[in-house]
């Protein structure tokens, strides 16, 4: 959703409330897409602070399917947004590349909601996702899910060159 800032920014100190929707069908990043699972309002409220400068306030509950990083299962995975910006539309685009400035959610007078509830997302997405904390992930051989089932698959031979590793942690296993 686009909102124009031109009409709070008629007037200085003016507070202007707005629910907006996500409109986002999916959170995409480094090829792949994850698919909202629960997507509330985004309660923003937005303040001119006169000057062309605007603060911009806000929360908003997403939660994502993420596949779990050893079984591949779906976790639905939870974000509570709390945003607070500072704006100051005096920059240009130019000027905002000088400044290694990275809001990327506003253009002139317009707001990008989506752009900045992906933005927000970004900073608190997880390097790493489990479903439990004690998942077995799959099999190496055959594939199967072994949180689910046990298959009938031999353990791999250990690398022989690291036997004598193996040995030191066997001989100190109460440290």
């Amino acid at each position: 959703m686009i909102i124009n800032l031109s009409e709070i920014m008629s007037v200085k100190g003016k507070v202007e409330h707005i629910q907006a929707p996500i409109e986002l069908k999916y959170f995409s990043l480094e090829g792949n897409d994850y698919s909202f699972s629960e997507k509330s309002l985004v309660d923003l409220t937005i303040t001119n602070l006169g000057e062309r400068s605007v603060k911009i306030e806000g929360d908003a509950k997403v939660s994502l399917l993420i596949p779990c990083n050893r079984c591949l299962e779906d976790v639905e995975t939870f974000f509570k947004l709390k945003i607070t910006k500072d704006l100051d539309l005096n920059y240009g685009s130019e000027d905002r590349i000088k400044e290694l400035d990275e809001t990327n959610y506003i253009n002139g007078y317009n707001l990008d909601v989506d752009l900045l509830v992906y933005d927000e997302i970004l900073v608190d997405f997880p390097m790493k996702v489990l479903c439990d904390e004690d998942c077995k992930g799959f099999c190496k051989v055959c594939g199967t899910n072994l949180n689910k089932s046990s298959c009938n698959c031999e353990a791999p031979d250990p690398d022989p060159r690291m036997s004598v590793i193996r040995d030191i942690f066997n001989n100190f296993k109460e440290v």
